[in-house]
């Protein structure tokens, strides 16, 4: 059977959570794991080949600009030289889909902090990158053709 456009999940659904806080004035996030990999010449093979050597966890949360959560959770601990960590869980529940999906994303520390950023006639928004070292898959969506 072919592919269903309306099971297309829209990240309209979407929801984030900041250590247990929902984080309500979020309208995107990107998480991403890097595989990191080195060469490695094999006697026999004119092609490369590449063995794992880790990872690196990055990824993006996307705000509208309606507080300060993010000076209040993390400009105190900077000023003192700690790295505060966090996890952050996403669960995406468009309810045409197959099924929810949710991703905790553990061990985060944010990489930078946007103190001031607005423009005239334009909405306010803050992106906060930032790196992980872990992930629990809680939910997902099992492929199907119907």
């Amino acid at each position: 059977m072919a592919l269903q456009a309306e099971r297309i999940m829209n990240g309209t659904h979407g929801e984030l959570w900041l250590d247990g806080d929902k984080v309500s004035e979020c309208y995107g996030l990107d998480a991403k794991v890097e595989i990191t990999k080195e060469e490695i010449d094999v006697c026999g093979k004119l092609g490369t080949d590449t063995k794992m050597m880790g990872y690196k966890g990055t990824g993006s949360v996307k705000l509208h600009k309606v507080n300060s959560r993010m000076m209040i959770k993390i400009s105190d601990d900077i000023k003192r030289g700690i790295n505060p960590r966090f996890q952050i869980l996403s669960a995406l529940k468009d309810p045409a889909a197959y099924g929810s999906e949710r991703v905790l994303i553990k061990d985060t520390a944010f990489d930078d902090l946007t103190l001031a950023g607005w423009e005239a006639k334009q909405k306010g928004t803050v992106e906060c990158p930032f790196t992980f070292t872990d992930w629990d898959d809680l939910d997902n969506v099992e492929p199907r053709e119907a």
